[in-house]
């Protein structure tokens, strides 16, 4: 599961992309995002796409499980498989996170190789995401996202147990910023599309 991603796309171009409008300012080429960091996210507002800027992890004070007690950490990755039947999402709405490439890594401490997964052809992928907006103390508010993750496919389940939740072409892009159930596509992206490669970052 994406546990750090590339994104060196101008996010001009990512826009056109997704027939978005551009909210969010350009940090230029990042090989290396991290959870805690600012995002470009694809949202659906007042029926338009827009990508705007949010930080990647979802603080989740305030909500509470299905025993009615708060959760307390921070969700980076949530899973597809229950994610729209917990308590604690409820509320939350969608969005899409723009990557060009997202590592795993494999091995021992210390001793770990990282690897760099991406499109087999290049170009942009599209993670599935849930989206909201958190009230800080002292009142600021921070729009924020987690991504979702499922089952591997065979391209990367040597790489780890979990992947993310890729939407496959536009239309479903489109399917999962506006369905009303889109439990459909929370599933593995078709083999022999992506490709994995040694990354030369430690």
């Amino acid at each position: 599961m994406p546990g750090r991603f590339a994104l060196t796309t101008p996010l001009a171009h990512v826009a056109r992309a997704f027939d978005a409008r551009l909210d969010a300012p350009d940090a230029g080429p990042r090989e290396d995002v991290a959870p805690g960091e600012q995002v470009a996210a694809l949202i659906l507002h007042d029926e338009s796409r827009l990508l705007i800027e949010a930080r990647w992890g979802m603080v989740m004070s305030g909500r509470v499980n299905a025993r009615g007690r708060p959760v307390m950490e921070t969700i980076v990755n949530a899973r597809s498989e229950t994610v729209f039947d917990k308590s604690a999402y409820e509320g939350v709405g969608r969005a899409v996170l723009p990557v060009d490439a997202w590592y795993e890594w494999t091995g021992k401490p210390r001793a770990k190789t990282r690897w760099r997964i991406g499109a087999v052809e290049g170009g942009l992928l599209a993670f599935a995401a849930i989206f909201d907006t958190w009230t800080a103390p002292g009142g600021a508010q921070v729009r924020q996202l987690a991504t979702l993750t499922c089952e591997p496919n065979r391209d990367v389940a040597e790489y780890h147990h979990r992947m993310p939740v890729i939407l496959p072409d536009p239309d479903a892009v489109v399917e999962w910023l506006t369905a009303p159930d889109p439990s459909g596509l929370l599933i593995p992206l078709p083999e022999r599309r992506l490709h994995v490669e040694k990354s030369t970052l430690k």
